[in-house]
Order: C-alpha cells, then structure tokens, then sequence
C-alpha cells in the first residue's frame, strides 16, 4: 500500500477529489495513485470527506469509481451525467474509455 496523503497542520492532502454528493466517480489529483491504496477523499461542494480502496493504478487526472457501476449505469461527475458505463466497474477501479463511453455518438 502507498499513500501519497499528507497530515500537516490538521489537514490530510486529498488523493481523490469528487464535485457533488450525487458522482459515482472522483478524479485522483496525485500523481502515482497506486493500486491497493486506502485513498481519502473530499467532496468540495460540502466538504465532506470518504475513503475508496484503489484496485488498479490510478494517472492523475483519471477516475475511480465511488461505487460498484453496471453496465447500462450512468457515471456522474460534478453532479453531470458524463457517460454510460458499458463494462461492470468494481468499486476503486479505473473509470475510463475501456468501462465508459460518451452517450453524444
């Protein structure tokens, strides 16, 4: 297990950021988000904070899932339909072109 999390001053330095309470994904904000990593979490628009068991390496900038996703299921990020979810996604796993696919085309 890595953990990129930083203590100092009171404050944990988030691995994973997700917009809205409502998004089954967060997009990591570290660089080397490492497969079984315990990766903390804030929500910014309430603050609140969430834990995800990270299964696969995570590039910066890509997504975990919050939640376990099914085929046909919506992906919600910043509280916005993004995409279906054609490939079951396992709860901490890599959200991205090969499991979603954008419903424009």
């Amino acid at each position: 297990m890595s953990s990129h999390a930083a203590a100092g001053e009171g404050r944990r330095k988030p691995h994973l950021l997700a917009h809205s309470p409502d998004d089954n994904v967060a997009v990591a904000v570290i660089e080397g988000l490492s497969a079984d990593t315990d990766a903390f979490g804030v929500i910014t628009e309430n603050d609140s904070t969430f834990e995800v068991h990270v299964r696969h390496d995570i590039p910066i900038g890509h997504k975990v899932a919050l939640t376990d996703l099914k085929a046909g299921d919506t992906a919600i990020k910043y509280g916005q339909d993004i995409g279906k979810v054609i490939k079951d996604v396992a709860k901490g796993e890599h959200v991205h072109v090969h499991n979603v696919k954008t419903k424009r085309w």
